[in-house]
Formats: C-alpha cells, sequence, structure tokens
C-alpha cells in the first residue's frame, strides 16, 4: 500500500483512494504498513465526510437502512445473552458480556459498510474545515437518521414474529421489556447526559479505525469502546429505535402463555408506547450530536486540521 493516506469508501468500506494531508513516515515509494497516526487520521476523517456528503440519496439511504438493521441485531444479540442471568452473574459481569455481543452490530456497519447517524456526527471535522455546507450536513443526517430508524424497526418486527423473544423460557423477551421499561423511564436531562457519553465512545471507536490497515485493526479497535458505553449503561439512540420498539410489540403481540412464563402482564409495560419512545429518542439522539460532534469531533479538528482548510 502506497506511503500516503488512504480512505474507505462512503460507507467506511475497504475501497480507498489518495488523501491530501500531512505525511509521516515513509515517502511515497516506500512500502507502509504500519497504522496511519492522528494527524494523518483527521485528514481521513475530513475526507470520509466529504464523500459521505456527496452520496446521492438513494444509497445513502439504503446503507442507513442496514446499519439500522445492523445495530438492531447487535441489540437482539446483546439481548439474548444477558438473558436470564440475573442473580447468576454479577451486575458488571453482565454488562460487559451484552457490550461485547452488541460491539457486533458497529462491526457489521464499518467492516461491512453502512450509513450510521451516530458514526456520521463526525462529518462535523469535514464541516468545520469548510468542506461541505450546513444544509449538507444536515441532508446526510436526515436521510441517515430515517433510514436507520427503518433498519432498526423492520429488524424489531421481524424478531419479534419470529417469536425470539418466547426463547430461554421467555427470559429473552422479559429481559427486552425490562431493557426497553428502563430506557423509556430516564428523564429528559439524564438521557441527554447518557446519549452524550454514549457518542463519545462511539465516534472514537469510528476514529480508532482511521488508523486501521486491515479489517483486524478495525474490529479489534472497535471492539472496547462500545463493550465500555454498553456496559455503562449509555444510550444510543439507534440502539433504541430496536430496543424500545421490541419491546413495544412483544406487549401487543405475546400471548398469555408468554406472560404466564415470566409472571407479567402487559399492564406492567404500560410505559411502553410511542409516547415514551419519542420522549427517549429526542434527548438521547441530541445528546448523541453533541458528544459525536463537541467530544470528539470538534477536538480533534482543533488540534490537527484547524488553519488547513
Amino acid at each position: 500500500m502506497a506511503g500516503t493516506p488512504q480512505v474507505p469508501g462512503p460507507a467506511g468500506s475497504a475501497a480507498e483512494q489518495h488523501v491530501p494531508g500531512e505525511h509521516h513516515g515513509p515517502t511515497a515509494t516506500e512500502a507502509r504498513l504500519d497504522a496511519l497516526m492522528p494527524a494523518e487520521m483527521a485528514a481521513k476523517a475530513a475526507e470520509v465526510g466529504v464523500r459521505k456528503a456527496a452520496l446521492g440519496v438513494v444509497p445513502t439511504f439504503v446503507l442507513a437502512v442496514l446499519a439500522g438493521a445492523f445495530i438492531a441485531l447487535g441489540a437482539a444479540f446483546a439481548t439474548t445473552i444477558s438473558a436470564g442471568a440475573a442473580g447468576m452473574l454479577p451486575y458488571g459481569v453482565i454488562r460487559v458480556l451484552a457490550g461485547l455481543a452488541f460491539s457486533l452490530g458497529l462491526i457489521l456497519v464499518i467492516v461491512g459498510g453502512a450509513e450510521l447517524f451516530t458514526g456520521n456526527n463526525l462529518l462535523a471535522m469535514a464541516w468545520a474545515s469548510r468542506r461541505i455546507s450546513t444544509g449538507a450536513v444536515m441532508r446526510n443526517w436526515a436521510i441517515v437518521y430515517a433510514g436507520n430508524f427503518v433498519g432498526a424497526l423492520g429488524t424489531a418486527v421481524l424478531v419479534v414474529a419470529a417469536g425470539q423473544y418466547a426463547f430461554g423460557g421467555g427470559s429473552v423477551g422479559a429481559t427486552a421489556l425490562a431493557t426497553a421499561a428502563t430506557k423509556v423511564g430516564y428523564g429528559p436531562l439524564q438521557a441527554f447526559v447518557l446519549g452524550i457519553l454514549c457518542n463519545g465512545l462511539v465516534c472514537l471507536a469510528v476514529w480508532l479505525t482511521y488508523s486501521a490497515r486491515t479489517t483486524t485493526d478495525r474490529i479489534l479497535a472497535i471492539v472496547p469502546p462500545i463493550a465500555a458505553f454498553v456496559a455503562m449503561g449509555f444510550e444510543h439512540s439507534v440502539a433504541n429505535m430496536y430496543f424500545i420498539p421490541a419491546g413495544m410489540l412483544i406487549r401487543a403481540v405475546a400471548p398469555a402463555s408468554f406472560w404466564a412464563s415470566i409472571e407479567k402482564v402487559p399492564a406492567d409495560y404500560a410505559s411502553l408506547d410511542v409516547a415514551g419512545l419519542v420522549g427517549n429518542l429526542v434527548p438521547v439522539t441530541l445528546g448523541n450530536i453533541v458528544g459525536g460532534t463537541v467530544l470528539v469531533g470538534a477536538v480533534y479538528w482543533l488540534v490537527y486540521l484547524r488553519g488547513k482548510h
């Protein structure tokens, strides 16, 4: 691979092209296998932002639907691995296991190639460098957010229609309901702050992948920050597009035999409705934007890109 920094395709795929920016290490004629350094990562992040903003509406939306589905699959995996563990394992161990499982979602997004709203908050770096307009950022975010919602909701419908919630003697569904009820129970300020903390870690995971040279590098960079945010109970808007609707759907369609198996009734989860979903997504989404654009994007732009546009 050439000595100049390389950038992935618009969805974080392996397709690469030359990125202008600072050069560190070997000359352009020498082999370069080491990871990119932070200044090169910043140049790469800005270039990726330009390419994402220029992507057409249809491919952006389709890739966003995929990302929503990928994150939902990670969420379903985390729910399943946590099912029935309460009282058997310490709380922290359960949360770490759930976090490791949830990492599947971002691995699929980055390696498989998809458009994720929370990761795309890093478009702020290209915007701050005056390489894309405010309108281009808002357009990308709006399309990707809508696509993420469609993908996550569609996956929730499929998982519930498959009856997966009844597995483990109903423990999977009981965990899904408890998770959704916890999320809609947060007040706006708490949900907002949990959203800030979450997307700080998510965007750091994406940022770290900009240093990667191989698929293995990318996966290893993703897992620790994602496992950490899940373990600590931070709030991710796209994940909640799966978690809360899944709980709503279980409450609406689960048969009496399921409720008997978990010794609960639908009325115990009355907060799982559209108002609860919106009440969570609005502050969490705003928090995610602050965490990704300010705590990660703005900081690294200030250090490595300010004055270079």
